[in-house]
């Protein structure tokens, strides 16, 4: 399924769905950052997806890890909430998505880096490498307030 992402656009399709998720910055011991590169948009991602209605915040945030990475993660921290109504999500099969986003701070404790079916390409990347990725901007700014070690989450 094919994914367009808009932000502030007035070409937007109209929402028609509230989607709950989570993602991780996931990080090694070098400081690097996992990043997936994502089947159904071809850009650079954290892990992440949505809430089920069995799932916690941060067990969203740690199956979606394992789903898309075959990694376990442990949770760590909050880098904050994206709830942006300027970003919308369409989907090929008629969802448009209006998506809150909770995004977590993880560590690795088990598994082994596997490709999903949902991913192309994963790794660990250098901070300064991820300026060179496809990525949207929305991905970037999450990263961005990680990379700066706020002293409170983001709160947007």
């Amino acid at each position: 399924m094919a994914r367009t992402e808009y932000y502030d656009d007035p070409a937007a399709p109209e929402p028609n769905s509230l989607v709950v998720a989570a993602s991780a910055v996931v990080t090694d011991e070098e400081g690097r950052v996992l990043l997936q590169r994502r089947r159904d948009n071809d850009l650079w991602a954290l892990p992440g997806g949505g809430m089920e209605m069995t799932d916690s915040l941060p067990g969203t945030a740690v199956r979606e890890v394992k789903e898309e990475t075959g990694l376990d993660v442990e949770i760590t921290g909050l880098v904050g909430t994206y709830t942006d109504p300027r970003h919308i999500i369409a989907y090929s099969d008629g969802e448009v998505r209006r998506q809150f986003n909770i995004c977590f701070t993880a560590r690795v404790v088990g598994g082994r880096l596997v490709i999903s079916d949902e991913s192309t390409e994963l790794g660990f990347v250098q901070p300064e490498e991820i300026d060179q990725l496809p990525m949207h901007h929305t991905q970037r700014l999450r990263i961005r307030h990680f990379l700066e070690h706020r002293e409170r989450p983001y709160l947007g």
